[in-house]
């Protein structure tokens, strides 16, 4: 290797070609390296500084742009200066190789786009539904739809865009693909079907992520963690996992506890029968209670309360209202002190509350003593002549078991002689 070629800096400059000495065109090779090492790291701090002037405004798009480019910005640059090391060897060297520099080059740079498109499109979907950053979040279930189609937008056309730079007919593919698509889609219906399942549930939204379902058809309910294009991945109360595919969702009866109004007290409660004549003036204070109660929505929604049923032991009335919240803990909170409160307002006005009882009534009269005595006297008689009666059945057995026996005896008797 001739290392004296390197004393002439200016040749260091000239595009090595088939003659260039060894030395001179490594040398070449190892500087086009170390400037991308450089310009790498110098706008890796440059990125940096940037994104911290950034952070102390609250525009969305400039931080998921910043965020976007990180990653993009240095393989570009790393395409790019290998791109340029691979030429120069190209140039003095035959290998066969090289000749796809170009060609990896340009597919190299629509995958770049590609990404950088794909995480911006991530970056502003996570910014759209962050409360931090907007006044008025979006919904994330649209954010996510939105931002899948958007996704698979740029990978579809990167995938065209690079088929069409490797010298393929795009009309070609697209005409493949109308007619394999028939056949996929018989071998792929259920797939399919939770795809277009999963277009429904984006559009329609009878849920979103974080509210509470629950079907009356089959064994689903929880909390919805993650709406995908085939799968939905819903946190049951015991905290188990459960996947329902898509296509379900088309056919099964759905409630979405989570956009009720307001949730119901439906309550009956019961006193004894002695309190009959204090019954309307109770109902009237319950009513009035509930009318002043703070928690419960009585403007809107129907109260209700009143002499309802007579029971087996008691007397029922009961309330009909609504709470105002919808939180599960909150309205058994409320629940609690409405029913406290109707315990306090049968007590102050001197009524008690029913309990399963019986009553029985003795006739006490001279009468009725004379007749259960006759009656006794009855019943000693006749278990009397029930004794005489066994007495005389034995008897009479006792009497023809002997006489059998004399009979048996004389036979034995007869036959010895």
């Amino acid at each position: 290797m001739n290392w004296e070629a390197l004393t002439d800096w200016r040749q260091l400059l000239v595009w090595p070609g088939p003659d260039t000495e060894t030395a001179l065109w490594v040398t070449q090779v190892f500087a086009v390296v170390l400037c991308t090492v450089t310009v790498n790291f110098i706008l890796m701090r440059v990125i940096d500084i940037i994104d911290h002037f950034s952070r102390e405004t609250h525009n969305l798009w400039d931080d998921a742009l910043l965020d976007s480019l990180r990653i993009p910005i240095r393989l570009l640059i790393w395409v790019v200066g290998l791109s340029v090391a691979a030429e120069m060897m190209q140039a003095v060297s035959e290998a066969a190789v090289f000749d796809y520099v170009g060609d990896a080059r340009r597919v190299a740079f629509i995958l770049i786009v590609a990404l950088f498109l794909t995480k911006l499109v991530g970056n502003v979907e996570k910014n759209l539904i962050d409360p931090d950053r907007m006044r008025n979040p979006m919904d994330q279930t649209t954010a996510s739809a939105v931002g899948k189609l958007l996704r698979i937008s740029v990978l579809i056309t990167a995938f065209l865009i690079i088929l069409q730079t490797l010298g393929y007919s795009i009309s070609g593919v697209l005409a493949f693909g109308g007619l394999g698509g028939m056949a996929v889609a018989f071998a792929a219906k259920d797939l399919l079907a939770n795809f277009f399942g999963g277009a429904m549930v984006y559009m329609d939204k009878p849920f979103k992520v974080g509210e509470w379902v629950r079907s009356p058809d089959r064994s689903i309910e929880g909390t919805v963690e993650h709406i995908g294009w085939r799968l939905t991945r819903i946190r049951t109360f015991d905290q188990r996992p459960l996947y329902v595919p898509n296509a379900m969702f088309t056919t099964v009866i759905l409630e979405n506890p989570s956009r009720m109004l307001n949730r119901r007290i439906n309550e009956k409660v019961g006193i004894r029968f002695d309190d009959w004549e204090k019954m309307p003036a109770i109902v009237d204070a319950v009513r009035e209670m509930a009318k002043k109660h703070k928690d419960l929505e009585t403007e809107h929604r129907t109260l209700i309360v009143n002499f309802d049923s007579y029971g087996a032991s008691h007397i029922e009335f009961f309330i009909y209202t609504f709470t105002k919240t919808t939180d599960w803990v909150t309205y058994h909170e409320i629940k609690q002190d409405v029913l406290m409160r109707i315990m306090a307002i049968v007590h102050e006005h001197g009524a008690e509350f029913a309990f399963p009882s019986r009553t029985l009534y003795m006739a006490a009269n001279d009468e009725g003593d004379e007749e259960f005595e006759d009656d006794e006297d009855e019943v000693a008689e006749g278990r009397a002549a029930q004794r005489r009666s066994r007495r005389r059945s034995r008897n009479r057995r006792d009497r023809n078991q002997t006489w059998k026996g004399d009979q048996d005896q004389s036979e034995e008797d007869a036959d010895g002689d």
